[in-house]
């Protein structure tokens, strides 16, 4: 069985087509199955030692021309998902979500969020000509989360996070939020979420401080309905260690996880702005390191939060941050990245919003010369902000 051995012996072989092929020359050997609508993995092999096989194969790209049965195990369940990105677009003032399959290079829309209530979300406004309000959304233990936009009469829209699960292609609900709010610091560090100032309908010189976290508590592998409920009953937001003054309720921010640590900034730019970093594990703030706080000049992310990568949004170049040296290290200029508005990292890669939300540019980091293509956005539509969570299911 030549085929079975170059599946174990060469998982990352872009060849398939050839283990197919010689598979299918003896296929008219094989006993025809009792339905004609069903197309065997590997004819001659049982299906679940042929799935193994299959999965063994890391880029699931070089199984979906090859044949329509092994297309359709890749968005099975039962396949490793593979990583696919996620996005918030704006079109005639109407939020819609969407997702980007890699594999088959086409956008789908997410099912629309629960009606009741309805989720009012206010992009756009006369008093903001030249940009938008905010929708601050991140991405944990595979869920997207919603967690503070605008309403009409900048009122906070969101008043308990929204949960988008890729798996079971479903919206659900998080714990209210006592305070809801907008113009915040958000972000997330292993299984939990945390938000820290804001305003809400005005400003609150005891929220702009408050630093509240929510553990989401991400079980590993499958869990009952039953479980699943019992879990999100146990879900609460959690007081921690506030900020000394309100000066990061200016601008909606992101806190960036990066080994145990938020990190954030309360200016976007190459504005002058001021830099913490909260210590998770002791419940702490600190100033930020002086080069890091320097270098700081666009929107930043975390690859797997060990690897920082930042967009300097002026000059177009991707930098990566050498903590000994406290240093951003430069690994490619690109006119692309210039007016880089968000920033994702995950898997190898690196993906940068331009500038008014036109495009976004993927950069694949993992390599020695670094290469980048372009993932055209759907027409008519603006990137709000992107995320990279496991493919949707089918």
């Amino acid at each position: 069985h030549i085929s079975l051995h170059l599946l174990i012996l060469y998982p990352q072989m872009n060849n398939s087509t050839t283990a197919c092929a010689a598979v299918n020359r003896r296929k008219t050997l094989r006993h025809r199955q009792k339905n004609d609508d069903h197309q065997s993995l590997i004819p001659g092999l049982p299906e679940d030692i042929a799935q193994i096989c299959l999965n063994l194969v890391h880029h699931p790209s070089t199984l979906f021309s090859v044949c329509h049965s092994w297309r359709k195990l890749i968005y099975s369940p039962s396949f490793p998902p593979f990583l696919s990105l996620y996005a918030l677009l704006l079109a005639k003032n109407q939020v819609e979500f969407a997702c980007f399959d890699p594999i088959s290079s086409k956008w789908q829309l997410l099912p629309p969020p629960p009606p009741d209530p309805p989720l009012r979300i206010l992009v756009k406004h006369p008093s903001f000509i030249s940009r938008n309000l905010p929708i601050q959304s991140v991405s944990v233990s595979g869920n997207l989360i919603l967690l503070a936009a605008t309403a009409d009469q900048f009122q906070p829209a969101i008043s308990r996070p929204l949960i988008f699960n890729p798996t079971v292609k479903k919206w659900s609900y998080g714990p209210p939020l006592a305070a809801p709010r907008r113009w915040c610091a958000a972000g997330a560090l292993g299984n939990s979420v945390y938000v820290a100032s804001g305003v809400g309908s005005h400003y609150n010189a005891e929220v702009a401080r408050s630093v509240i976290k929510w553990d989401l508590d991400n079980s590993s592998g499958p869990e009952s309905d039953r479980a699943h409920y019992k879990r999100k009953r146990r879900w609460k937001w959690e007081e921690m260690s506030g900020l000394k003054d309100g000066k990061f309720s200016r601008e909606a921010i992101e806190a960036i996880g990066w080994k145990g640590k938020l990190c954030m900034v309360n200016v976007k730019g190459d504005a002058a702005k001021q830099g913490i970093i909260y210590n998770v594990e002791t419940d702490t703030w600190q100033d930020m390191p002086e080069g890091m706080l320097s270098g700081w000049r666009g929107p930043v992310a975390a690859m797997a939060e060990e690897i920082l990568y930042m967009v300097d949004e002026s000059k177009g170049v991707l930098r990566r941050y050498d903590e000994e040296e406290d240093v951003w290290v430069e690994i490619l200029e690109n006119e692309m990245l210039k007016g880089a508005e968000h920033v994702v990292a995950d898997g190898g890669r690196v993906c940068v919003v331009g500038g008014g939300g036109s495009g976004i540019v993927v950069v694949d980091v993992v390599v020695e010369t670094p290469r980048l293509v372009v993932v055209e956005t759907p027409v008519g539509f603006q990137v709000l902000n992107i995320h990279v969570l496991p493919r949707m299911s089918h």
